[in-house]
């Protein structure tokens, strides 16, 4: 078995690897507020249920997000993602400039928060690394 596609919308998609324990989402579109959060909390569950400890974000079409999304990852699911054992985090960093920098300050915050978190620009690349996590 390869990957579960658990979510679906013009959003993003979100998959399970439930071999390999890896919670994965992509953007399709610059995704904030509701979106944003409903989508993460959809992977939240994901991580519990099969019980994943790694977490690959395809965040190549979305930006910089809100400072009120921020907040609530860094404050409400970050720590609830942690609590249900998230471990490793592989970031494909958005195409654009100010995504990118945003994406800076997230790894900086999560690192602190104790998750291994590495920076790529090719999905597979990134697949890789968390397999061998």
């Amino acid at each position: 078995m390869s990957k579960i596609t658990v979510l679906k919308n013009t959003y993003l998609t979100l998959w399970i690897h439930p071999e390999k324990k890896i919670v994965h989402h992509r953007f399709n579109k610059f995704t904030h507020g509701d979106a944003f959060r409903n989508g993460m909390d959809a992977g939240l569950e994901v991580l519990k249920k099969y019980e994943a400890t790694k977490w690959l974000s395809d965040d190549r079409q979305n930006s910089a997000l809100p400072r009120e999304d921020i907040e609530w990852s860094r404050t409400v699911w970050g720590p609830a993602a942690i609590k249900a054992g998230w471990k490793h985090w592989a970031i494909v960093q958005p195409r654009n400039i100010v995504g990118q920098m945003n994406i800076i300050k997230c790894i900086e915050l999560y690192t602190k928060m104790g998750v291994n978190v590495k920076a790529f620009s090719d999905p597979d690349e990134a697949l890789e690394w968390l397999e061998q996590q």
